[in-house]
Formats: C-alpha cells, sequence, structure tokens
C-alpha cells in the first residue's frame, strides 16, 4: 500500500530549495575571546619597560665614556702646552656630569686621567659605575 498525501520535505522550506544549512551553536561567554590580547599586553609592559630603561642606561654608559673621553683629552692637550690641564677637562665635559679630572706632567709626557660617575636611571641596577679614560701626549718644549 503507498503513501497518501503530500511529501514532507521540511518545515515551511520548498521542495527544491536544497540542504538545511547546520545551525551554529551559541557562543558560551565563558570561551569567549575578546580582551585576551589586552590581557597578554598588560603582562608584558613591564618586561618590555625593563628593556627599555635597560637600553638608555646602555646609552648612559656610553654617552659617559665618551665625556671622559673628551675631558681627558682635552686636559692632556693643555697639560702639554703647560696650562691648567684639570680645568680644560672639567670644562670640556658636559657640567651635568660628575666628573674627576687629574693630571701629571713628567716633563716628556703629559698624563691626564678623567673619571665620571655614568647617571643611574634604573635604580635597581646599583650605582657609583664610573668610567675613567687616560690620554698620554708627548709634552711641548
Amino acid at each position: 500500500m503507498g503513501r497518501s498525501g503530500p511529501v514532507r520535505t521540511g518545515a515551511g522550506r520548498s521542495p527544491g530549495a536544497g540542504p538545511r544549512p547546520r545551525r551554529t551553536p551559541p557562543r558560551r561567554v565563558l570561551k569567549d575571546d575578546r580582551g585576551v590580547s589586552v590581557l597578554e599586553f598588560a603582562g608584558f609592559l613591564p618586561i618590555l619597560l625593563v628593556i627599555g630603561l635597560a637600553a638608555i642606561q646602555l646609552g648612559l654608559i656610553g654617552y659617559a665614556a665618551g665625556q671622559a673621553g673628551s675631558g681627558a683629552r682635552a686636559a692632556a692637550r693643555v697639560t702639554a702646552q703647560g696650562g691648567d690641564g684639570a680645568a680644560a677637562g672639567r670644562a670640556a665635559m658636559d657640567s651635568g656630569l660628575d666628573a674627576d679630572v687629574d693630571t701629571a706632567d713628567d716633563g716628556e709626557l703629559s698624563r691626564a686621567t678623567a673619571t665620571v660617575t655614568v647617571p643611574v636611571l634604573v635604580p635597581f641596577v646599583g650605582s657609583g659605575w664610573q668610567v675613567t679614560r687616560t690620554v698620554t701626549m708627548p709634552t711641548d718644549e
């Protein structure tokens, strides 16, 4: 015996509509990942700041070394010509730096030593770092 009545193809769908699209399950709030990148950035930000401060501190060490070299050269040059080399060495360096210049002249050679205390940007790395540069020049006769 055969079936009687219309053939059902789906609730409210026409017979030639094709397969029914899959329904996606509703998203659960606990599995939502919005805002995770902000939390990752907030967790990584202190590390980025420490790396940035360390790079700036290395730059300050290089700056202090350059200033010590300039001061020692100026002091040795002026001492070799018979002048006040210590004052010339301090004048050749940045006035904001804590620097000390020592000179010596033994008649043939003039020697100047400049010592600069490195400014500390990062407080937990310690203090009291010093950069020393020594320059020797022949004394003018």
